[in-house]
């Protein structure tokens, strides 16, 4: 492609956010009148805009959620909207819904603020060139108020629509594009597969390091095919999506040039772990806007899940080669190098110079402000530097830990981490800005100033038992959710919209949510959700934050906590909406257990509550669905025990035995309710009340299993309830009857009396007790 056609999608990109930001401007003050040149008549602009019903009387509303338009097994009923604000310059509060919609008075704030805000900027001719600045401009601004669709944030709109446009600028009557996707596949072997005594700081460097592939893998895309930033719809978490012009041989040409290029790299540098598998699809223009998209969606993972099942088709015969095989490294096992030095001063453990980097770059992670892409082996400032050894002409990217103005070559790309200051996005710092969204929350080292909190540290510090927790969740369903959640409503800006705000949710807001609980969680949830404690979750550190799930360590019981806090934010978030859910698992080790094998754990514990039919999280040992963990106080059981689908379904074995009972109302349901109200017993009464519990658990199991193979199916459910009852009701009564009268007398420890004695709380004593026991022991036993 030839530089007029590269200055023709750059330049068609940036007319359209100029119209987008002129569109927001005319919107916060009629008044307003710019005396630069916009550009308005490029037919690339004006086709995309007709694609997607964008016309000079398209007008900005209040934004309902998109969410709400998601149906899979069930729908939302009830609508909501988002409260128009402007996004803060770093940590944004979480924006939740709201059942209303905004009143003019609001949208008059938002207007008056957008007014100030720009009128203090003083927009140059120069900005206005700036399609990173322009972009932001309408992202900071826009993502919170509609335009064309009612559920369509402005930025998705101008996102969408510019990425078409310079798709077409080659060719406006272009009658297919391509959607280029990337997956990035074996990440778990890459970064799980590590154990040594500095772990939990290369497996965060390792996590980050995979950021910089992803978005040096769509740098390398851009340039084959000239397109602008504004073109990538998705990137993140080693996938990407990325909207190209209909040359078939182009768009083919580059994709195989990339892919042959990384993958060549990758198996160099990781023997063969990590895998990029790369393609593109059809899809026809006029689909851009229509639920027709879905059938480009779709053929997505079936492109490169066939690439996947022919991993490095290109390179096998280095694979077949014969090679020596040295000692291994002691970090990731790798045996094709001699090159293996201790992996730090400290740390004598031998390792290679990937491992030793890796270790390195973690130590450099508490804070990063920016990273810089260049072709420079050294920049001024720099504390540390990645390098991606292609060919003859090596990529590095510089790592700053506070932002700052720096001089560099008109060709770099800078990345602004987290970082929604426009001013900083002007030219008059750098030639190339862009932002990059990273999940980066750390608490710093309570030992060494500026380093990430160590797994000792973490373990010290946690309450109660020295143990330090492994934290991963992800959205449930999240394909299903892009291909075929939509439905009718399916177009390219609310696909890129979900995109976004996943995105912001995972990498945004819940840097913020560990950093400011109370502004996030307390103040606008109020009385709405559950916890233990109202103490800040401060001894945490972000291993891994990306596009829809997460892995964070920490103290044991901030590590639980925050998985509770994060599940009923994110369900707030998305509006309660009954498709969008989380699951969860988490595994507690000791300080130097190996870290690969405690990241598998919580692994393995997530997809048991995958298995327990989503929506639940796995802990102690037991998989629950999170209504059961969080609980509830006077409920009724028709709010806990939902109508069965199936004759023999569990809950609805439940409802039918108690339905026989005297008393419907219950007092306590679940696990969090006993569990605050049993952790400040006296410790001895506790303790004595623990071990009763996991003896009752213990003998209900042993019982159970015992019966599994004698008992037939079809009444084995009816007996299960039968023998929960009966067995755990006279130890229960007993254990009860033994505490002192002023235990039994308080108040608060009423409920406790009744609740346990009924047979669907039963199924929660062995979590109960063994989360009152981990609170209220300290100990370097292994045992839990």
């Amino acid at each position: 492609m030839n530089n007029s056609a590269h200055h023709l999608s750059f330049k068609a990109a940036r007319g359209v956010m100029q119209q987008a930001v002129l569109k927001l401007l005319q919107w916060s003050d009629p008044a307003w009148k710019t005396e630069v040149r916009i550009e308005s008549g490029n037919e690339a602009i004006n086709k995309a805009k007709t694609l997607f019903s964008w016309t000079e009387t398209s007008e900005i509303q209040p934004l309902q959620l998109l969410f709400d338009k998601v149906k899979l097994d069930q729908e939302q009923t009830n609508p909501h909207y988002l409260k128009p604000l402007i996004i803060k310059d770093s940590d944004p509060i979480i924006p939740y819904p709201i059942n209303q919609k905004p009143t003019e008075a609001e949208l008059k704030d938002l207007q008056q603020q957008i007014k100030k805000e720009i009128n203090e900027l003083q927009l140059t001719e120069s900005d206005w060139d700036n399609l990173s600045l322009l972009t932001l401009i309408v992202e900071k601004y826009g993502s919170f108020i509609s335009f064309v669709n009612s559920d369509t944030a402005l930025i998705d709109i101008a996102r969408s629509t510019a990425a078409v446009a310079a798709a077409l600028a080659e060719n406006v009557e272009a009658k297919t594009l391509y959607l280029i996707a990337g997956d990035l596949s074996g990440i778990q072997n890459f970064i799980y597969t590590i154990s040594s005594d500095g772990a939990l700081k290369s497996l965060r460097a390792r996590s980050f390091y995979l950021e910089l592939v992803t978005e040096e893998i769509v740098q390398q895309i851009l340039k084959e095919l000239k397109l602008p930033k504004t073109s990538v719809i998705y990137a993140g978490g080693g996938n990407l999506y990325i909207l190209a012009s209909g040359n078939k041989e182009k768009a083919k040409d580059a994709v195989k040039a990339v892919r042959d290029r990384f993958n060549k790299w990758l198996k160099q540098t990781f023997q063969g772990k990590v895998f990029l598998a790369l393609d593109s699809v059809e899809l026809p223009t006029e689909n851009v806007n229509k639920k027709e998209l879905l059938k480009a969606w779709e053929e997505v993972p079936q492109k490169l899940g066939k690439l996947k099942q022919r991993k490095f088709e290109t390179e096998l015969s280095d694979f077949l080669a014969i090679k020596p095989s040295y000692e291994p490294c002691r970090v990731c096992h790798r045996d094709d190098t001699e090159n293996l030095k201790p992996l730090s001063d400290q740390d004598s453990v031998l390792a290679c110079p990937t491992c030793r980097d890796m270790f390195k770059l973690g130590g450099e992670l508490l804070k990063v402000d920016l990273i810089i892409r260049s072709s420079d082996e050294k920049l001024k400032g720099s504390h540390h530097q990645i390098k991606f050894d292609w060919d003859e002409n090596p990529i590095y990217y510089h790592v700053f830990r506070y932002w700052q103005q720096i001089i560099t070559q008109e060709s770099d790309t800078v990345l602004l981490v987290n970082d929604w200051k426009l001013d900083h996005y002007r030219f008059r710092y750098f030639k190339n800005p862009s932002p990059l969204f990273l999940g980066q929350y750390a608490k710093e080292s309570y030992e060494e100033k500026n380093q990430t909190i160590r797994a000792n540290e973490l373990a010290n510090v946690g309450k109660g038992i020295n143990r330090v927790g492994y934290l991963r969740m992800d959205v449930d369903k999240l394909g299903q959710i892009f291909a075929k959640g939509l439905g009718d409503h399916q177009n390219l800006p609310r696909l890129a919209g979900l995109s976004r705000q996943m995105t912001y949710f995972f990498k945004v807001y819940l840097n913020s949510l560990a950093e400011n609980r109370d502004q996030n969680f307390f103040q606008p949830l109020g009385s709405s959700v559950k916890f233990l404690s109202e103490s800040d979750r401060k001894n945490l550190l972000f291993i891994y934050a990306g596009g829809d799930d997460l892995f964070i360590s920490g103290a044991w019981n901030e590590v639980v906590e925050f998985a509770f806090d994060v599940y009923q934010s994110f369900r707030h978030y998305t509006g309660q909406h009954p498709d969008i859910t989380l699951s969860g698992g988490i595994s507690l080790a000791g300080a130097k257990f190996p870290l690969y094998l405690a990241a598998s754990e919580s692994g393995k514990t997530e997809e048991t509550a995958k298995g327990n039919g989503r929506d639940s999280l796995g802990l102690f040992g037991q998989a629950l669905k999170w209504k059961e963990w969080l609980g509830g106080v006077n409920i009724e059981l028709s709010e806990i025990l939902e109508e069965p689908e199936q004759k023999d379904d569990h809950y609805g074995k439940i409802k039918k035995y108690l339905s026989q009972e005297k008393e419907v109302k219950v007092a306590l349901f679940g696990v969090l309710p006993f569990v605050q109200i049993l952790q400040n017993l006296n410790t001895n009464y506790s303790r004595s009340f623990v071990r009763n519990l996991l003896t009752t658990a213990q003998l209900q199991d042993l019982k159970i299993k015992e019966i599994e193979e004698k008992r037939q199916k079809e009444d084995y459910q009816d007996y299960l309830l039968d023998l929960r009852y009966y067995l755990h009701l006279p130890q229960i009564a007993y254990t009860l009857a033994r505490l002192p009268q002023e235990v039994r007398n308080k108040p608060e420890f009423k409920p406790v009396l009744t609740s346990l004695k009924h047979p669907y709380n039963a199924l929660y004593f062995r979590v109960i007790a063994t989360w009152i026991e981990c609170l209220n022991r300290s100990s370097n036993s292994e045992d839990l």
